[in-house]
């Protein structure tokens, strides 16, 4: 089968090769790739004992080919979206791959292309988790939050979600950007390359935002002064955090579980609900340039890659 990977442990470069059908164990679905989400972190999520040549990817929707035999949820033809890291025998830029049943793993409603399903779960999956450590707004716009970094696919749903649950909303863009901000739900918009962002946030919020979501990395130490005090810090990006003025710092809660809600989001993308923004969708072939394209963090929405 097709495949993008690196080719040996340390690689820098990531290749088109021919590798072998992956064989899946009892515990395993062989899934038929037909579209692939493409993130920034895609051939870096290495796993120690990793089986090279390695497929790259952490993302994708298709169709099951086959199940193992301790499989019992799951049927060929079943068409699903995963989360499938840190595999030992590779990733989803791939013609098959094989998913454990440990994995994360949704039915795609029957409305819903795979191009679109692909492009939920990774993105879907941190928004919801960060959701669940912001607290619960009782009046609509009694609480404001900060979205740094509001454009791509991970900002593009923090925003329309919050919104959603109540929250007031102002997040930084390019200014390009900033008229697709506020059609998510935004009420404020700044320009992240200004210096002068931080007045302006709190000039829409005098006492400072009840929490702040810092999506892009290195950008957690420049939310601070727009937080308030005893407020609420989120790097999603993995920053070292540092507290001051009784600010919480945290991270993702990845414990949580929020696999029903990702169904939930599944469908609401599918009634029009929740805009799911594809800034290009590129044929396999174009594979790298996807990846090239993401890594300059400027993409609006989710990148995809269309199966072989």
């Amino acid at each position: 089968m097709k495949a993008f990977v690196l080719t040996h442990p340390g690689a820098a470069d990531i290749e088109l090769a021919d590798v072998a059908l992956p064989k899946i164990a009892a515990d395993e679905l062989l899934v038929r790739v037909h579209a692939i989400g493409v993130g920034i972190h895609d051939s870096y999520f290495l796993p120690p004992d990793a089986a090279y040549p390695y497929p790259i990817g952490i993302e994708a929707a298709g169709v099951i080919e086959s199940v193992g035999g301790e499989v019992q949820d799951r049927r060929p033809g079943d068409r699903i979206a995963f989360v499938s890291a840190m595999q030992p025998k590779g990733g989803t830029w791939a013609e098959y791959v094989a998913v454990a049943t440990s994995s994360l793993i949704w039915d795609i409603p029957a409305d819903l292309d795979f191009v679109r399903a692909a492009a939920i779960p990774v993105a879907g999956n941190t928004v919801l988790r960060a959701l669940t450590a912001l607290p619960r707004v009782e009046t609509p716009g009694d609480r404001s939050l900060f979205v740094a970094g509001g454009s791509g696919a991970v900002g593009t749903f923090a925003v329309q979600l919050a919104h959603h649950r109540g929250w007031r909303i102002a997040a930084s863009a390019s200014p390009v950007n900033h008229d697709y901000l506020l059609s998510l739900g935004a009420a404020k918009a700044v320009d992240y390359r200004s210096p002068h962002w931080p007045e302006q946030v709190r000039e829409w919020a005098p006492d400072g935002v009840d929490a702040a979501i810092a999506v892009q990395p290195d950008t957690s130490s420049g939310c601070l002064p727009v937080v308030k005090d005893g407020g609420l810090l989120m790097s999603i990006s993995g920053d070292d955090l540092i507290s001051e003025r009784g600010i919480t710092p945290t991270g993702i809660p990845y414990g949580a579980d929020v696999t029903n809600e990702l169904a939930r989001l599944m469908e609401q993308i599918t009634t029009g609900e929740v805009r799911l923004e594809l800034e290009r969708v590129y044929p396999f072939g174009d594979a790298l340039d996807a990846l090239a394209k993401v890594r300059t963090r400027r993409a609006r929405g989710k990148l995809v890659i269309q199966g072989v």
